[in-house]
């Protein structure tokens, strides 16, 4: 059956009839029915279709008795029809009700029996009606801060320790050294799961491994070989560990000291300044700190802006919109977390991605009413101006810029960003707003918990761009693969 036709037409559907049902809360329910004169001439249509296609053994293409068609087709046929008959009907009726269903219908009731009426109920939820609160309970702490010369020394400092290497030294072990040992843990002189090392590189001193664990490798030198007695919390991540006491041999395999690359022509070439201009090479820097500080000052405004009209605004939220966010956000991270091996969604609970989808759902619906309660489209100048902006890290910014316009998807999606902004801007209007003076490092600090933090652009998506620290060390992938051997020697 799945190769036939559908080549069937249909008739026109007048003789539906449907009755909506106002349920709890935002449910619908749609009753629906199709007298069976119409269900029996579609069967028919498709009967002779399929008679005309089919081929059957001691048949003639073409001339398979109707009889004997229905007899095997028949069944499947019918429930074909009505399949695509019911389809066809829910469309129709929702469009005669005037209701806006928020995700897919579910089906219940169905009766599609030969010589009765096709009846069924579609159950769905629609989208809640929103009166806007007024935006001038809405409180907002503006950050004012500002790149000062400190703040620029340390960011080349910590940018100078990102790019740190370790060569071999013949002395004792010491506070910010690197040593490559062979460990093996024992807890009542048994060795435990996850105890055990070779080749493992370690900075000491910088909290990879448990506090006991990295004071006693100071002071071994390559080719020593001591114990350290090591205290587990009694909240360690492994309970059958939790606050037990363990030795564990050491093997010192080398000693390596720190060594800081020179602020030298070699070292700026890495951030685009190619002359060893020290004078370019800090503005270079002091801009993208400046461009960082912006952004984050921003987000932490609109982060505020959308908490406030969450609790102006209370609403009812549609559970599908809240399901689907939730199916959208697992597979987000099965995918970012599932890297080469595959991750089962549907392992992960929706308990843990339900309050902020409900928190991304809310807020999209009640941006999408400002939007439409104000007549807010997306200002072309700002589009353009945003993308100036992003691409002005490219080598050909106009490039960048060129392909967004050539690409209408990808441009929208930038005009759904300006669109948000928009928005805050109009809640910033009436809103009240005080200054905050804060330092540099304050005005970066990291914003609150991810499960408040995400906010929903005018699609219900999250909408805030996300500052991510590129002051993160990251080691060699010798440490990084030593990093995956030793869980339970860890903090």
């Amino acid at each position: 059956m799945d190769n036939l036709k559908k080549l069937v037409s249909w008739p026109e559907k007048d003789q539906m009839q449907s009755t909506l049902e106002v349920a709890e809360g935002l449910e619908r329910k749609l009753h629906i029915s199709v007298p069976s004169d119409d269900v029996e001439s579609l069967f028919q249509q498709k009967l002779k279709e399929t008679a005309k296609q089919v081929r059957l053994k001691g048949f003639r293409p073409g001339k398979v008795p109707l009889r004997e068609v229905s007899r095997r087709f028949g069944e499947g046929i019918r429930a074909e029809i009505s399949s695509e008959l019911m389809q066809s009907c829910y469309s129709e009726a929702i469009t005669q009700e005037d209701v806006s269903p928020a995700g897919m219908p579910r089906i219940e009731d169905v009766t599609m029996e030969n010589g009765k009426d096709l009846t069924f109920t579609a159950v769905f939820e629609v989208f809640p009606e929103i009166t806007l609160a007024g935006f001038g309970d809405i409180s907002v702490e503006k950050p004012v801060a500002s790149v000062e010369d400190t703040d620029l020394n340390n960011m080349i400092e910590k940018l100078r320790e990102q790019r740190t290497t370790y060569n071999p030294v013949e002395r004792a072990a010491a506070d910010g050294d690197q040593v490559n040992v062979d460990f093996t843990g024992r807890v009542d002189d048994e060795v435990f799961a996850g105890g055990e090392g070779t080749g493992v590189d370690i900075v000491i001193g910088s909290g990879r491994m448990l506090p006991d664990f990295e004071s006693g490798l100071i002071g071994g030198n390559a080719g020593d070989e001591k114990n350290i007695d090591v205290s587990f919390p009694d909240d360690y991540q492994n309970k059958e560990l939790a606050g037990k006491q363990a030795i564990f041999s050491i093997i010192f395999n080398t000693v390596s000291e720190s060594v800081s690359p020179e602020l030298d022509e070699e070292f700026m070439s890495q951030f685009g300044v190619e002359d060893g201009d020290e004078d370019k090479f800090r503005a270079e820097i002091r801009g993208n700190m400046q461009r960082e500080l912006d952004s984050n000052i921003k987000n932490k405004i609109k982060t505020q802006a959308m908490d406030g009209l969450l609790e102006s605004n209370e609403i009812t939220v549609p559970q599908a919109l809240i399901d689907s966010e939730v199916n959208r956000m697992r597979s987000e991270m099965a995918q970012q977390f599932g890297g080469q091996n595959t991750i089962d969604e549907s392992a992960l609970p929706a308990a843990l991605f339900e309050p902020q989808a409900k928190r991304r759902v809310s807020l999209g619906l009640i941006m999408n009413a400002i939007v439409d309660q104000n007549g807010l489209e997306a200002d072309d100048d700002r589009v353009r101006a945003y993308l100036e902006e992003m691409a002005a890290s490219y080598d050909d910014p106009e490039q960048m810029v060129s392909y967004y316009y050539r690409n209408e998807d990808q441009l929208n999606n930038i005009r759904n960003v300006v669109l948000e902004d928009q928005v805050i801007d109009l809640i910033l209007e009436s809103a009240q707003s005080t200054e905050i003076a804060q330092s540099y490092e304050e005005a970066m600090a990291p914003p609150p918990p991810p499960e408040m933090s995400d906010e929903a652009d005018i699609n219900g998506d999250t909408g805030d761009t996300k500052i991510t620290d590129d002051i993160v060390k990251t080691g060699s992938e010798e440490e990084q693969g030593a990093a995956q051997e030793k869980p339970d020697a860890s903090s």
